[in-house]
Formats: structure tokens, C-alpha cells, sequence
């Protein structure tokens, strides 16, 4: 009976951490796994693609709008980042805010 009041306690606590996370961010526990999924999925995509250095670039998604910024080497790798963002399975809109450094 004790250990079932424990499983009981222990079910709720992590309900109320859940609502807690929701209350403060606006997303519910899923949909930050899904931002933090599509956070990855860029990054990766931005660090190995062969056609430019884009590893240096930050990114940020909440519910499924993907943020870049930082700053990129030319107007031909901040293209290239934003494609390569939009080509993620499940991001719904890019926010470009890369800007290009001047020589």
C-alpha cells in the first residue's frame, strides 16, 4: 500500500512539474521536445553541409519557428543556411537574422 501511495505521490509531482514547465514557456512538455528536436535537426544540418562553414550559428525554435543568428562570412552562406533550415522535416518558418561580416 505504501509503495502504491509512492507511485501515486511520485505520478503527481511529475504532473505538477510538467504544468509548471507549460506555465512558464507557453509550450507544453511535447512541444518542447518537438523545438528541441528541430533545434538539433538544424544544427546538424548546418554543420555538415559541405558547401559552407555554418557551424557557427544559433539557433533557436519555439513552437516550430526556427530562429538563426550570429554572423556568416558572405550573403551566399546566410541563403544557404536559410534553405538548409526550411529543408527540415517540421519547421513551419524561418527568422533569418544572420548577419553578414564585413571585410
Amino acid at each position: 500500500m505504501i509503495r502504491n501511495l509512492r507511485s501515486i505521490l511520485a505520478m503527481m509531482l511529475m504532473v505538477g512539474l510538467l504544468s509548471a514547465c507549460q506555465a512558464m514557456t507557453g509550450e507544453t512538455a511535447g512541444q518542447n521536445v518537438d523545438d528541441t528536436t528541430l533545434t538539433t535537426s538544424v544544427k546538424t544540418s548546418l554543420a555538415t553541409d559541405k558547401a559552407s562553414s555554418l557551424t557557427r550559428i544559433d539557433v533557436d525554435t519555439v513552437q516550430g519557428v526556427v530562429s538563426l543568428n550570429g554572423v556568416v562570412a558572405s550573403a551566399e552562406d546566410k541563403a544557404r543556411a536559410e534553405q538548409l533550415a526550411r529543408g527540415v522535416k517540421g519547421v513551419k518558418k524561418v527568422v533569418n537574422n544572420l548577419q553578414v561580416q564585413k571585410k
